[in-house]
């Protein structure tokens, strides 16, 4: 099943692939023009980093000798996972793939297709399998929207998660939280048993250090609003996503998630797409207050996510 693909990747083409997160754009993280076939089909910026993604503790060894105590906890706690870790790079590793910093980004994700062909290929960069600042992909359907029907998707369904992993830096102390996901801020440090810190500054710098901070992202082409408290949910050319105020009345463009935030979160990014699909102009989104998010690691994440949509 997979030979096309591992074929494709050992020859220098970009494929996309599941992850247990989102479809990642994956191409060999040691070839330079094979990377930069990644950016030019995604027009993504050059100073945007990449996650390289690997399937062994002997990999990540190719790209850090930096692996602090902290980091280790972790990677037995979380790995393989949704967890992005950020170390000094080691000198070799390509510039393209770090943005010229000084450190890079490394998961070994958790869905058994990914495993494969990374144990038969070699580490991956693999970001998000769509255009610039669109939605990740949670399906293949996605990645065609985007790409094209003849474009090569390891198809696999829906993914599990729906958000991107979360982003830790541990080449710094204490380790700083750039990007929120399904692994959060008390499990990161109730393993590591000490504070991290949270970085809500990132987007501003001109080099990111990490992936998906600087840039807006995460975008349909409709409108993405927080819904205000008492705003009637009437109008049918507007799609409104709630999890904790419950509908008056049942309807196609009122989704109820009813507290169920990994559901939310599996559903976020084609809940987007679907808004376009169906001509809404706005998408109105039920806000997720700060002591929800200090409780539900996703609804943080979704936070972030929605956040970046609206800016």
């Amino acid at each position: 099943m997979l030979d096309r693909y591992i074929n494709l990747l050992k020859a220098g083409q970009i494929i996309a692939f599941p992850t247990e997160t989102v479809y990642g754009l994956g191409a060999d993280a040691w070839n330079l023009s094979a990377i930069q076939k990644v950016f030019d089909a995604k027009n993504r910026p050059a100073d945007n980093p990449l996650i390289v993604h690997i399937s062994s503790r002997e990999m990540l060894h190719q790209f850090t000798d930096e692996i602090p105590e902290g980091a280790e906890k972790l990677m037995t706690a979380f790995w393989p996972g949704p967890l992005t870790l950020i170390f000094k790079k080691k000198p070799d590793v390509l510039d393209i793939v770090t943005a010229g910093l000084d450190t890079v980004a490394v998961r070994w994700p958790g869905h058994p297709l990914s495993q494969d062909i990374i144990a038969r290929v070699g580490p991956l960069v693999a970001p998000s399998a769509n255009s610039s600042g669109k939605p990740s992909p949670t399906k293949p359907e996605h990645i065609k929207e985007d790409f094209g029907e003849h474009f090569p998707i390891v198809e696999a369904g829906e993914t599990q998660i729906g958000l991107e992993s979360t982003v830790l830096d541990v080449s710094v102390s204490p380790f700083r939280l750039y990007r929120p996901g399904s692994i959060g801020q008390n499990q990161i440090e109730n393993i590591i048993e000490k504070a991290i810190e949270v970085d809500e500054k990132n987007d501003g710098e001109k080099s990111p250090r990490s992936p998906g901070t600087k840039y807006s992202h995460y975008s349909p082409d409709a409108r993405v609003q927080w819904l205000t408290e008492g705003t009637p949910l009437h109008s049918e050319n507007l799609l409104y996503l709630l999890h904790q105020r419950i509908p008056e009345e049942p309807a196609d463009n009122i989704i109820f998630f009813d507290h169920d935030y990994e559901e939310m979160a599996h559903q976020l990014y084609d809940r987007f797409r679907q808004a376009d699909q169906n001509d809404y102009q706005t998408i109105f989104i039920e806000p997720l207050s700060p002591a929800l998010q200090k409780k539900e690691p996703l609804a943080e994440a979704l936070y972030n996510r929605i956040s970046k949509a609206i800016d």
